[in-house]
């Protein structure tokens, strides 16, 4: 597999975003200034609650601006990778959609929530495969359904089916080792929010799976925020602090010196960079994933262009 040095942008994109001007501007400055060979893209999917079996994604990208933006960021000499990404509209991590495995009533619920997510996600590797894109990533972090090994290789079968390209899915963090069918995918891939001070135990982990299964692997989502504390818990999306821009770039040179040494970690995709960008003179105050304007935008750079 070559190399993927990627972005997750604007992630989970309402109508409109994508369509925007300063989305293309946005990701032009996000080509210059980091380097990336590849972009992700995470059309959303919600469903009310952990527990609701339909997804509805009628308030994401519209199929036509995310296909015009797909060509764009291919003019722009990027290779495009999509992410269709179930959420819950109550806030509840995705990680956590769940039915019971026993009874009739439950089965039926598991049954009801896979067909409306093969939905979704067939929807998808059908644009993916109109518009060239190098892979498809048939879920992201879905840690609680992972068990159900018939439906997921029977979801994986389907995207096949549709997409002709390499298929991959995202697991969380620490679920590398708990997922039974990797060997359905082309590409093992997982979410690397991991503290510092763990890489090396943890990649020992990963190497593991990945020599079990003999399969690429990359990381599809990677990073930490620029909030003080955030290198020790890079996973928390609602940590409160100060802002501490050093701390990200800490923690982004430690995670490419670890990977960087392991050959079989064939790529990143970094979260994130937003369509709509902060004023760069603020960037020292901003508390969130973004790299735009902060120093660990340069360490970016720096590891994905060699230099």
């Amino acid at each position: 597999m070559e190399q993927i040095n990627a972005i997750n942008f604007a992630p989970f994109p309402r109508k409109g975003v994508l369509g925007s001007a300063n989305a293309k501007i946005s990701l032009q400055k996000m080509i210059d200034r980091t380097g990336v060979s590849h972009v992700i893209l995470t059309p959303s999917g919600l469903q009310d609650d952990p527990q609701s079996t339909e997804i509805d994604f009628s308030g994401t990208a519209a199929d036509k601006e995310l296909i015009d933006f797909i060509s764009f960021a291919q003019k722009q000499k990027l290779k495009v990778i999509m992410k269709p990404t179930v959420n819950c509209k109550n806030g509840t991590w995705r990680a956590f959609i769940n039915f019971l495995d026993v009874g009739t009533a439950e089965e039926t619920a598991w049954g009801q929530w896979f067909k409306s997510h093969e939905k979704f996600q067939l929807h998808y590797a059908k644009i993916a495969r109109e518009t060239g894109c190098v892979m498809f990533i048939a879920g992201c972090e879905m840690a609680s359904s992972e068990r159900r090994e018939k439906e997921w290789r029977r979801l994986i079968g389907k995207v096949k089916n549709e997409f002709k390209g390499t298929v991959s899915y995202n697991t969380d963090k620490h679920h590398e080792d708990h997922v039974a069918w990797w060997d359905a995918v082309d590409v093992i891939s997982s979410s690397g929010y991991y503290p510092t001070g763990t890489w090396e135990a943890q990649l020992d982990r990963i190497e593991k799976v990945v020599k079990q299964f003999n399969k690429p692997f990359f990381f599809a989502e990677i990073g930490t925020m620029s909030t003080k504390g955030s290198m020790y818990i890079p996973n928390s999306w609602k940590l409160e602090g100060d802002a501490d821009v050093e701390d990200q770039e800490s923690w982004y040179k430690e995670m490419f010196e670890h990977t960087k040494k392991r050959p079989w970690v064939e790529g990143y995709g970094l979260w994130s960079w937003g369509a709509d960008l902060y004023d760069p003179d603020q960037a020292v105050n901003h508390k969130k994933y973004e790299l735009y304007a902060k120093p660990a935008e340069k360490v970016v750079y720096k590891y994905f262009r060699g230099k």
